[in-house]
């Protein structure tokens, strides 16, 4: 066995293969971009080593800065884990040529896979069976129309060298097949640097099945069974599951044994995946093989209980596979959710930011258990425009489908994350689907539920409001109601923070924006007694705070509001509150008032007034000076926050009613503006 490892990737996988190979005594190596010098990943190996700029081409698909790294550093091996160059040819040549052990297959095989064409070609050879269709060199617009036409539409046009659904079209009449081809071809050429094509039958609600296969330099070769990864968006996926519902043991068999063959046709060594698509009826036809670790490799390792990497890495050191067939069992099922920086309701758009807060559910990393978390991002870390925007996978085990499904609920309703938009709350809906609770799966499941999956917001409940109202409150330090203070020996009533007001009154009025609406809250203490009012009268009030991860900045809160106890996490970050609960998330906006103070200035008579108490703390102009719009005039604290109220036209000053150090109450004139 090699001593050091060379991680030739970044993120999530890179933390990952980090992990099994610490486990196992290896010394690893990470390489970084510009963009990485302080990712996760680089803090997760013994040592790091800077490969160029932040674009792909610029560090992570330098296969000459790479393999010089492990040069370098002596790595004995090289795992590309999976994307850059986990399927080049070129690359896994060169690390063998330099005596170092690529950790994947032979460079032949994955060229043999490499083009889609070449590998159904050869997949038919060995008796694997294909979806009717077109797979030769013959490029020609009107031949392939003319397959098409025989073959039946609706067909699928899919480019020759790709992957990711790019280079993909779905016809349905001859007379769209020129135009998509064209489109298809220019999609590929530009992703791929590849304009050729294959024509296949776009089978009707098809399921997305994929066999893991391990082979062995021993002539050895088993399929750790399968995983549907059915539910997909853009030809992506996004919830994988092992094993297939509905799956026979005949079938397994059938389509274990047809992965198997298809990996000795091509030679093929260590971890790898054979796609199949599958009709209703149980007929299943080969798509293609990826020649790498797949992003879902975690569910076939919570059912099988054996660490593939470890495999890999055992494998690429000349071990043979440490099982056979006949070992292999299948305990439970399991579930992954991909938690991407993206947003379901603009088309699964990226988001990129700043992860100013990143929530987890109790869990092991890495490693099998009820609930398992592989990432590669921390509070802290920013999603680039430059990678994939994945945050984490979080992964469950159940005994049953029924249980795993349960478990991934309770799991989604506690990951949180404020900074980017995320995909949690939409696979919180996709968990409870009737159509994915029943295993009615396939490939065109999320277009076919849009109308419940991606729904219109709604607008924020009381319970929301509240728990939003609180968070608020026990930020600026406002002791719970019924909270006794711990201090011994006599107590200052000056360090009262219960709300205490001359008359044994306190109100405080929130507003909050949600979804372009303003929502007026209304806090209020009358003697003990506490009412919050979210628009449809006072209500009885009470709330808890108890510890978070981050104090600062998240609150885990309950409240009672009219007689009903509500829990949720709220964190406050850049005058919004997240409202984690209900196995979702809301977003509302604080609406400042001093800071929209000019916004109402018509209805004062040219006066600007205070919104609500507060101490002048500076002021910057004085009667008969002239002002433009927008300029500062006076600073305001309240809430334990600079507020700069400005002019809200051209004018002159009239008069300035106050000094530093006074307080205002809500309401009182400040400055006066005339034309």
């Amino acid at each position: 066995m090699f001593d050091t490892l060379l991680i030739a990737n970044r993120g999530e996988i890179a933390c990952r293969v980090a992990a099994t190979a610490r486990r196992m005594g290896l010394r690893t190596v990470a390489v970084y971009s510009d963009a990485d010098a302080n990712a996760r990943h680089v803090a997760a190996c013994d040592q790091a080593v800077y490969i160029g700029g932040s674009e792909p081409r610029a560090s992570y698909l330098r296969a000459d800065a790479i393999l010089q790294a492990a040069i370098d550093t002596g790595a004995g091996a090289i795992h590309p884990g999976y994307g850059f160059l986990s399927e080049n040819e070129a690359f896994a040549e060169a690390a063998e040529k330099a005596g170092i052990a690529f950790v994947g297959p032979p460079a032949s095989a994955i060229a043999a896979m490499g083009s889609k064409s070449a590998a159904k070609t050869l997949m038919e050879k060995a008796g694997v069976p294909l979806v009717p269709g077109y797979h030769g060199d013959n490029q020609d617009p009107q031949f392939l129309k003319t397959q098409a036409d025989g073959i039946g539409y609706p067909v699928l046009i899919k480019a020759s060298a790709g992957g990711g659904g790019k280079g993909m079209r779905v016809v349905e009449s001859s007379g769209a097949f020129l135009d998509a081809l064209a489109s298809c071809q220019r999609e590929a050429a530009s992703s791929f640097g590849d304009d050729r094509v294959l024509i296949e039958r776009y089978l009707q609600k098809p399921r997305h099945i994929e066999i893991q296969v391990f082979a062995d330099t021993h002539g050895n070769c088993v399929y750790l069974f399968e995983r549907d990864c059915s539910v997909q968006r853009r030809h992506q996926k996004v919830i994988e599951e092992a094993p297939a519902p509905g799956m026979t043991e005949e079938r397994r068999r059938a389509m274990g044994e047809a992965a198997v063959a298809a990996a000795r046709a091509v030679g093929y060594v260590g971890a790898g995946t054979v796609e199949f698509i599958a009709e209703p009826d149980g007929r299943f036809y080969f798509m293609e093989m990826n020649t790498r670790l797949q992003v879902e490799h975690p569910v076939t390792e919570m059912i099988t209980g054996h660490d593939l990497v470890e495999w890999q890495l055992r494998v690429a050191a000349g071990q043979p596979l440490p099982a056979r067939q006949e070992d292999l069992r299948i305990n439970g099922h399991a579930i992954e959710a991909r938690i991407y920086a993206e947003n379901p309701e603009k088309g699964f758009l990226p988001s990129i930011g700043t992860l100013a807060y990143l929530g987890l559910p109790p869990h092991t990393a890495f490693a099998n258990a009820d609930i398992r978390v592989d990432g590669g991002v921390r509070t802290g870390d920013t999603i680039t425009p430059f990678y994939d925007p994945m945050i984490a996978k979080l992964i469950v085990h159940g005994a049953d489908r029924d249980q795993a499904r349960a478990r991934m609920l309770q799991a989604l309703a506690q990951t949180q994350a404020v900074g980017v938009q995320t995909n949690v709350a939409f696979l919180s809906r996709l968990m409870q689907d009737s159509a994915f609770a029943a295993a009615d799966l396939d490939t065109g499941l999320i277009e076919r539920q849009r109308a419940t999956l991606l729904p219109e917001p709604q607008a924020a409940s009381a319970a929301t409001l509240a728990l939003a109202s609180a968070a608020v409150l026990v930020r600026q330090g406002l002791a719970q109601p019924g909270a006794q203070t711990a201090a011994k020996g006599p107590s200052d009533p000056w360090d009262a923070r219960d709300g205490w007001r001359l008359g044994n009154q306190y109100q405080r009025h929130l507003q909050w924006v949600d979804n372009g609406e303003t929502r007026r809250v209304t806090v209020a203490r009358q003697g003990g007694a506490w009412t919050l009012d979210a628009g449809s009268g006072p209500q009885p009030f009470l709330w808890r705070s108890h510890a978070s991860a981050n104090p600062n900045l998240a609150y885990g809160l309950r409240v009672t509001l009219a007689g009903h106890e509500y829990a949720g996490t709220v964190v406050l970050h850049a005058d919004r509150a997240h409202v984690f609960g209900e196995g979702g998330v809301h977003v509302l906006e604080l609406y400042d008032p001093l800071a929209h103070a000019q916004d109402t200035q018509g209805e004062h008579g040219g006066g600007l007034t205070a919104p609500m108490p507060g101490k002048i703390i500076s002021i910057s102009v004085k009667a008969g000076d002239t002002v433009e719009k927008g300029q500062p005039l006076l600073v305001m604290e309240a809430m334990k926050m600079e507020h700069t109220i400005s002019a809200p036209a051209n004018g002159r000053v009239e008069e300035v009613f106050y000094g530093v150090g006074d307080q205002v109450t809500e309401g009182a004139e400040l400055v006066s503006i005339g034309e």
